[in-house]
C-alpha cells in the first residue's frame, strides 16, 4: 500500500530536487566570491553560501519573508505567500487545461492561445458593460470560458473530421491568438482612450474579483475558483461516465471506438472544456491582478501549463501543486535577484531541468537507484490513466 501511495509522486519529487541541486551548483560556479575562493575547502563553503543565499531569498520572497513581519506585523509577513497563490491561480486553471487533454489522449499545447481568447472575453466584459458587482464576475468569466471554448473546440472539431495533428494545429493557433489580440488592441473597441499603446481600458470595479485576504494582500477569489476547477476536473475524470469516455479514448482509442465510444465526439468536447479551463485562467488573471489587457497579458502562462500538467502527472492535485510550486519560483525569483544578485533567469533554467528529469526517467531512477520507479515510454502513459 505504500509503494501504491508513494510511487506517483516519486518521479515529480525527485525530479524537482534534481532541478535545485544543479540549478544550486548553477549558482554556485556562476558567482565570483566562489570561483576565487582560492583553496577547496574554502570554495565549497563559498558554493553552499552562494547557493543557500539564493535558495533563501527565493523562499523569502514566495512564501514568508520576517523583515516583513517585523515592520508591519506577522500576517504581512505572509505577503509573498499572497503572491505566489496570485501567480498560481491562473496557472492551475491553464494546467487543468493541459492535463485534461493528456489523460484524453491529446496534447493542448494551445492553452497559451486558449488563455488569450479568454482574458479577451472577459476584458471586454468587465469595461465595457456596468453591472452588479457577483453578477459581473460571473458574466466576463463566462465570457472568457466560452471564446476560448470554441478555440479550442476547433482543434478538437479538426482533429475528429480532418485527422489533423492537434499539436500542428494548437502552435500555429497560438500564433493566431497572439497576432489577433495585437491587432485588437489598435482597435477603437479596445484601446484605451487617449493612449497610443496597446493597452485596453482597466474592468470597471464591479468585474473585479474580490480580495481574500484584505486590502494589502493581493490574493483575490481567483485561487478559490481555481481549486473548485481541479475539484471538477477531479470529479469530472474519476467519477463521471463522460470523464470515463475520456480516459478509455486516451488509453486506447480503437477499443474505446469498440466499445461504441464516439471518439469524434470525446475529442471535440474534451477540446470545449480544455479551452474553457485556460479561458478561465486568462480571465482570472485579467479579473484578479492585471485589470487591463495588454500584448503580454499571458506571459507564459500556457507554456508553463506544459510543464507543471507533466510534473503533476496530469493529476488534477498534482498539477494544482505543481502550480503552487511553479508560482512560488515566479513569485521568489525577483526577490532572489534584489537579494543575492543572482539572475532570475535560473528560476527558467530550474523549470528546464524539471522537464528534462520529468522526461528522462531513468536517468532520475539511475541517480538515486531507485527501483520502484515506474519508467514510461511516453509522456502519456497508461499509469497516468488509471
Amino acid at each position: 500500500m505504500k509503494k501504491s501511495i508513494f510511487q506517483p509522486v516519486a518521479l515529480p519529487a525527485l525530479a524537482f530536487v534534481l532541478a535545485l541541486f544543479f540549478g544550486g551548483l548553477l549558482i554556485a560556479f556562476s558567482d565570483s566570491v566562489v570561483l576565487n575562493a582560492g583553496s577547496p575547502l574554502k570554495t565549497l563553503k563559498a558554493a553552499l553560501a552562494s547557493a543557500g543565499n539564493a535558495y533563501l531569498a527565493l523562499f523569502q520572497g514566495s512564501v514568508y519573508d520576517p523583515n516583513l513581519a517585523r515592520g508591519h506585523g506577522l500576517l504581512q509577513g505572509f505577503y509573498p505567500l499572497s503572491e505566489t497563490m496570485v501567480s498560481a491561480a491562473p496557472l492551475i486553471l491553464t494546467g487543468l487545461s493541459v492535463a485534461l487533454a493528456f489523460r484524453a489522449g491529446l496534447f493542448n499545447i494551445g492553452a497559451q492561445g486558449q488563455f488569450i481568447f479568454g482574458a479577451i472575453g472577459a476584458s471586454y466584459v468587465g469595461f465595457h458593460y456596468d453591472l452588479p458587482p457577483i453578477l459581473h464576475v460571473l458574466i466576463a468569466m463566462l465570457a472568457g470560458m466560452v471564446l476560448a471554448g470554441l478555440y479550442g473546440g476547433l482543434v478538437g472539431l479538426l482533429k475528429a473530421r480532418t485527422g489533423a495533428h492537434e499539436v500542428i494545429v494548437t502552435i500555429m493557433l497560438n500564433y493566431v491568438a497572439s497576432y489577433f489580440l495585437l491587432w485588437l488592441l489598435s482597435t477603437t473597441a479596445f484601446l484605451q482612450k487617449g493612449r497610443k499603446d496597446p493597452i485596453a481600458p482597466a474592468v470597471n470595479g464591479n468585474a473585479r474579483l474580490p480580495h481574500i485576504a484584505g486590502a494589502e494582500m493581493r490574493v483575490n477569489a481567483g485561487i478559490l475558483v481555481a481549486i473548485v476547477a481541479a475539484v471538477f476536473v477531479w470529479w469530472l475524470l474519476s467519477r463521471s461516465t463522460w470523464g470515463f469516455r475520456f480516459r478509455a479514448v486516451g488509453a486506447n482509442t480503437a477499443a474505446a471506438k469498440t466499445a461504441g465510444i464516439s471518439v469524434p465526439f470525446v475529442m471535440t468536447s474534451a477540446m470545449v472544456i480544455c479551452g474553457a479551463l485556460a479561458g478561465l485562467g486568462g480571465a482570472v488573471h485579467v479579473l484578479g491582478s492585471d485589470y487591463s489587457l495588454t500584448a503580454g497579458t499571458a506571459g507564459s502562462f500556457g507554456f508553463d501549463a506544459i510543464t507543471v500538467a507533466l510534473l503533476g502527472r496530469a493529476q488534477p492535485l498534482g498539477t494544482a501543486m505543481a502550480s503552487l510550486l511553479f508560482g512560488a519560483l515566479r513569485a521568489g525569483g525577483l526577490t532572489m535577484q534584489a537579494n543575492t544578485s543572482t539572475p532570475i533567469d535560473i528560476v527558467l533554467v530550474i523549470q528546464a531541468l524539471v522537464v528534462l528529469f520529468i522526461a528522462a526517467p531513468t536517468l532520475v531512477r539511475a541517480i538515486f537507484r531507485f527501483k520502484g520507479l515506474k519508467v514510461t515510454g511516453g509522456i502519456v502513459s497508461k499509469g497516468w490513466n488509471g
